[in-house]
């Protein structure tokens, strides 16, 4: 039989363990990169009159810069939150059929930026739009850092460009918010009251098994203290769609008393400005020139096509950067400069 406290003992060795593993991940990938330059210096002292050596050097010198880029890069997360998987979501806003392509666009571009950090995505509910495009979207990213990185790209994202959708070919502003929260650990307990939800089902609309478009097997919660809504519709049974659903809800409710205790928002459906002028983090300027520009950080990009196939490293590092000058003051999670 196990001797009083033991238990907690035990528990207490598990969570060192794991802190001494998180932290041999973050040290490792230093020494390496130190143990590479120095063998770099070495090959470089004796590449001075070999053209074939020196241009292998040189090209090993890029690939070390890239690396201590992303190891910078990483250094700034150092929120509690910041390691966790993501519960990302789109929100299309003012501006109709123009505002769901938007919504859609920047759906594509940070799937390839996905793709790019070998995150996991998994689509928990589209809603499509009337014409073209998403009206909303939820998505579980998995990933090391991922809702560290995706914080910053919390807020209102602003389109102009010329309107395919319009036959005079006139200039068009589009707008969709984005948000993120982390996604909730299984040892944190968020207690929710059966009374304040108000559970809907109805048919799936997308891919998901068998019995899409067959059963209202799609789950809508709203919270109604807070006007909190989530859905799922990508499982295969309304039990589980629910189950996904909740677990949604329960890390939007965690991360809404986190700031509240922060003193970020009185309410996290709140925190947001409307979806609409002026409360942009970031333009996207198709027309009359190129160029996406970071209200936050300042920074601009002209490489607009490149940005859409998923290159916003640089926004997340430029606003990472400024965050961390300022002692995390966001907690990571926030987006106080607009």
């Amino acid at each position: 039989m196990a001797k009083p406290g033991f238990w907690q003992r035990a528990d207490a060795a598990q969570e060192l363990v794991q802190e001494l593993k998180s932290l041999k991940e973050t040290i490792d990938p230093w020494r390496k990169l130190e143990g590479e330059l120095n063998d770099i210096e070495e090959i470089a002292a004796l590449s001075r009159d070999d053209v074939d050596l020196s241009a292998e050097v040189a090209a090993e010198i890029d690939k070390l810069e890239k690396e201590l880029d992303r190891l910078e890069f990483r250094a700034m997360l150092s929120g509690p939150e910041d390691e966790k998987n993501a519960i990302f979501s789109i929100q299309a806003g003012a501006g109709g059929t123009e505002s769901c392509d938007w919504a859609e666009m920047l759906w594509r571009m940070y799937s390839r930026w996905c793709e790019e950090h070998n995150f996991k995505i998994k689509v928990l509910h589209v809603t499509p739009g009337d014409e073209a495009g998403i009206r909303s979207l939820s998505a579980l990213i998995r990933g090391k850092f991922s809702f560290g990185y995706l914080s910053a790209e919390r807020g209102v994202h602003r389109l102009v460009r010329i309107s395919p959708f319009d036959a005079g070919a006139r200039r068009h502003t589009s707008f969709a918010s984005v948000d993120v929260v982390p996604e909730l650990d299984q040892d944190i307990e968020v207690k929710v009251d059966e009374n304040d939800l108000r559970v809907d089902t109805y048919r799936s609309s997308g891919a998901g098994g068998q019995h899409v478009n067959v059963t209202d097997s799609a789950v809508r919660i709203t919270h109604l203290p807070t006007g909190i809504v989530v859905q799922c519709q990508n499982e295969r049974s309304q039990h589980q769609n629910r189950a996904v659903a909740l677990s949604v809800l329960k890390a939007r409710l965690y991360q809404l008393e986190l700031e509240k205790r922060k003193e970020q928002a009185a309410a996290h459906a709140d925190k947001q400005k409307d979806i609409a002028w002026g409360s942009q983090i970031r333009s996207y300027v198709f027309h009359p020139y190129s160029m996406v520009k970071d209200h936050r950080t300042k920074l601009s990009v002209g490489d607009v096509q490149g940005v859409m196939d998923g290159d916003i490293d640089p926004f997340i590092f430029e606003y990472l950067k400024k965050t961390s000058r300022r002692g995390g003051a966001d907690g990571g999670t926030g987006n106080k400069d607009k």
